[in-house]
């Protein structure tokens, strides 16, 4: 293997001003460098970045731990969409600091979250990142005081750096255009009680209704689904039944994600209601393979992952240069209204 030594001779100069070179940290005339640069090509020479990383004590390494990778195909159940979104914005904006971010997956198994943050802390990682599958509280292993770490689409019970989705404000924006249309029996369709998005977003539906001057009422209010692991549409075929035996039915759907939204299309149309004529439907996410592709397109929000991501990064960068607070609330990204056909306009309707 090449080393630091064999370009010096090569270039007939000292390992020092190779070194020199290398690292820019000390003046060099432009003809020796250009020998020192001509040899290291010649050869083949490529710097050792451990020995860098402990001159500089800087390793531009930062480490992200996720179960976006293998669990992609088959996530989307809980939240809507898969987590690797959320990988993908961190990378993009590590990329654009010129930090490297090594991605350690879990396989789904929640054991193996300590050993992979000790191995990456041990490789000297200047932060971590932690992406949850979809937005919950966590409890992660103790850590040195030093490791910076932001979490993604979780939190803990020690305030550790955090973003998260803002399911309140995402849902009350939904229904606050719903309502500015002309809708005043406005039904919700709710993911599992169990999640945390669930009494947010139920939250964000009663505000939005509260600010539209709209009675609230609890019989518009449905669980979709009792589990994400049991997406069972008999659930949702009785609710909606239910929903439209009411003296006053619904003149629209809110769903608790597009997946369902999806589900209750079916669901409709054997029943014999057309969307968006009898019925509008909304969803949740924007998951756009399915907000694109059913017809009519879906009206939905916003799950806004990518930008969640970047946050993130922006957030740990922050802290590997000192100049963010270490703890705090998470940190809430709102998604935006993504109007298309699947609810009409009652205000151009009637």
């Amino acid at each position: 293997m090449t080393t630091i030594y064999d370009v010096a001779k090569a270039a007939s100069v000292s390992p020092k001003t190779v070194s020199r070179v290398l690292n820019g940290d000390a003046p060099v005339k432009a003809e020796t460098r250009d020998a020192v640069e001509e040899a290291i090509r010649l050869l083949g020479y490529v710097p050792s970045s451990a020995a860098r990383t402990m001159r500089s004590n800087r390793s531009g390494l930062v480490g992200l731990v996720t179960g976006a990778i293998s669990l992609a195909p088959q996530s989307t159940d809980v939240a809507g969409l898969p987590e690797i979104f959320i990988v993908q914005g961190i990378q993009r904006s590590m990329e654009l600091f010129g930090m490297t971010l090594l991605i350690s997956d879990t396989g789904g198994r929640s054991e193996r979250v300590p050993p992979l943050i000790r191995t990456f802390t041990e490789h000297r990682v200047e932060g971590l990142i932690y992406v949850a599958s979809h937005h919950q509280s966590v409890v992660l292993p103790d850590l040195p005081e030093s490791t910076r770490l932001v979490l993604v689409n979780c939190f803990d019970d020690r305030q550790t750096p955090a973003v998260v989705p803002d399911d309140r404000e995402g849902q009350r924006r939904l229904v606050r255009e719903i309502a500015a249309r002309g809708h005043t029996r406005i039904a919700y369709l709710s993911l599992s009680p169990s999640l945390v998005a669930t009494t947010l977003r139920k939250e964000g539906y009663r505000t939005a209704l509260e600010e539209a001057g709209l009675a609230y009422d609890p019989d518009l209010v449905a669980v979709g689904e009792t589990s994400a692991d049991d997406p069972s549409p008999e659930i949702m075929r009785q609710e909606v039944e239910r929903l439209f035996s009411l003296a006053e039915p619904p003149s629209v759907i809110c769903c608790g994600n597009d997946r369902m939204a999806m589900r209750l299309y079916g669901v409709l149309r054997s029943s014999g209601y057309e969307v968006p004529r009898q019925v509008s439907v909304a969803g949740y996410d924007d998951y756009r393979l399915i907000t694109e592709t059913l017809f009519p397109p879906l009206t939905t929000v916003e799950l806004p992952y990518v930008a969640m991501g970047e946050r993130g990064s922006d957030r740990l960068l922050s802290l590997i240069g000192g100049s963010d607070p270490a703890q705090g609330d998470p940190e809430r990204i709102a998604g935006d209204v993504v109007w298309r056909d699947s609810v009409v306009d009652r205000t151009r309707h009637s």
